[in-house]
């Protein structure tokens, strides 16, 4: 078992041995004059470092790449990918960097990634540089993901490079150090078969069934067995999404991971009013990462994931097909009944009943013609049941007549024995207060990104610890973003 020592970390390289042929051995970029805006104590403790160290020059140095663990050989990573659909035969990590392993006292493996280290043989012209703003805004959105119980990549660390850094105007620079169960994508699969061809594919499918599903290893077919493992746990993973309005923004086969994890939270933001149609991405011009087609992409991702896999799956071409198809179809049965699950519980409702969906899509039809906002929808709904005080721009505006959607709902509590009080008091322990409001999260890295001033980011990483708890104080994070506001955008931070 691995120990860290307090003078510094050991990381291992069980992927950059295994697989060579996806990855390239690289060096980043020297900071001139890092410096530690952020530090995720508590994810360090869990990995079993040392936060001391980590904030020390020796530390600080190592998390934004001027400095290499002992015997670490850190790698840029190769990964193919389609990119709103048009397919992109190179791209991997241009401004990032595996230093390697790390492996905690339970025994649990996590990559330690450097995103913004510099330019890398994949960096396809750019700087591979990043600014403040951008990394910060990844630190507290996979916080948030994880704080709400959703799986994600996450940051350990935003380091301030002391370099400023040309966009549309001048930015300080930062490079982001996060964890992840892995860094294999979808588009890892297409590079190794565009590349490789079946044998590269077997190595590298080999190593995901060891390190991310074992279980596929039992199976009769190992590999269709991992196609399903990996299809399940993205049709989990986006119904776990949508529950919570969170819209990835850029859902390319290249931002799709292996191991069932959100990541790459570039134009991501969470929906503010309901509306299926809800885009924030500059570059989604056609909504193809819409809210609503968040499901339907993920499916098509995996089905280039599926192509890859089907030599292994069977040697015969049609019955590999067939068996792919079962496993890409069961992926929507899985998708939503998670989905439809979550409805249920953000409901306060504890039974299935046939007409549940009928119910939730009334819901969400009523939300969307209101312009009711998603998040504080579920709380005021549970205020109504209290007689708590809900905020109006919530609530639906018909909720006392008898014929209303409150109504049908409340005599569905009402068939199932659930008392007001018991409801409610479920759906606030699924339902949050806060999330990373688009108007607030801009407004923390703003102040951040030109004036240095890291409190308002610290004040709402805080609030969105504890998600489920409404805090005195604090009511500010939870309003929605006025009815007048401009339309909010996001960009890639590239």
């Amino acid at each position: 078992m691995q120990r860290i020592a307090t003078d510094g970390l050991v990381v291992e390289h069980t992927y950059a041995t295994d697989l060579p042929e996806l990855c390239t051995p690289w060096t980043a970029a020297t900071a001139p004059a890092p410096r530690p805006l952020v530090l995720n104590e508590a994810l360090a403790v869990s990995l079993g470092l040392y936060a001391e160290w980590l904030a020390s020059p020796d530390g600080v140095a190592t998390l934004v790449g001027n400095a290499v663990p002992a015997g670490a050989t850190p790698v840029a990573l190769a990964y193919a990918g389609h990119q709103f659909g048009g397919y992109s035969p190179r791209l991997g990590d241009g401004r990032a960097l595996l230093v390697g392993e790390l492996v905690d006292a339970a025994g649990v493996r996590r990559d330690l990634h450097l995103k913004g280290s510099g330019r890398t043989p994949f960096a396809r012209g750019g700087d591979g540089k990043a600014a403040v703003g951008p990394m910060l805004r990844e630190y507290v959105i996979s916080e948030a993901l994880h704080a709400l119980g959703i799986p994600t990549t996450r940051s350990l660390a935003v380091v301030a490079t002391g370099e400023d850094i040309a966009r549309e105007t001048m930015l300080p620079g930062a490079v982001l150090a996060r964890t992840a169960a892995s860094h294999v994508r979808v588009g890892t699969f297409q590079y190794a078969a565009a590349s490789g061809g079946t044998e590269l594919v077997r190595r590298l499918a080999d190593h995901v069934i060891a390190r991310h599903h074992p279980q596929a290893a039992e199976a009769a077919n190992p590999y269709l067995a991992l196609l399903e493992c990996v299809a399940h746990a993205q049709a989990r993973l986006i119904a776990q999404w949508m529950l919570v309005g969170f819209i990835h923004g850029v859902m390319n086969t290249d931002n799709m991971t292996i191991s069932g994890e959100s990541i790459d939270f570039g134009p991501c933001a969470f929906m503010d009013r309901y509306d299926p149609a809800t885009v924030f991405s500059s570059i989604d011009h056609g909504g193809r990462y819409a809210f609503a087609n968040q499901a339907p992409v993920g499916q098509w991702n995996l089905a280039r994931l599926a192509e890859t896999l089907l030599t292994l799956i069977d040697d015969d071409s049609d019955r590999a097909v067939e068996q792919g198809t079962a496993v890409l179809m069961s992926y929507a049965d899985v998708h939503s009944a998670a989905w439809l699950d979550g409805m249920r519980a953000k409901l306060g409702l504890r039974t299935a009943l046939a007409g549940d969906r009928a119910l939730v899509d009334q819901m969400l039809t009523m939300m969307h013609e209101q312009q009711l906002d998603h998040t504080g929808c579920f709380r005021a709904l549970a205020d109504l049941l209290t007689g708590r005080r809900a905020p109006g721009e919530a609530t639906p505006v018909d909720h006392a007549s008898p014929t209303s959607w409150v109504a049908s709902w409340r005599r569905r509590l009402a068939e199932e024995g659930t008392t007001p009080a018991d409801a409610a008091a479920a759906m606030d322990a699924v339902n949050p207060v806060y999330i990373a409001r688009n108007h607030v999260l801009d407004h923390a890295l703003t102040a951040a990104s030109t004036g240095g001033d890291l409190g308002p980011m610290h004040r709402l990483v805080e609030a969105l610890r504890t998600p489920f708890t409404a805090r005195p104080g604090y009511d500010d994070l939870a309003a929605p973003a006025p009815l007048t506001a401009a339309r909010f955008q996001t960009f890639c931070g590239t």
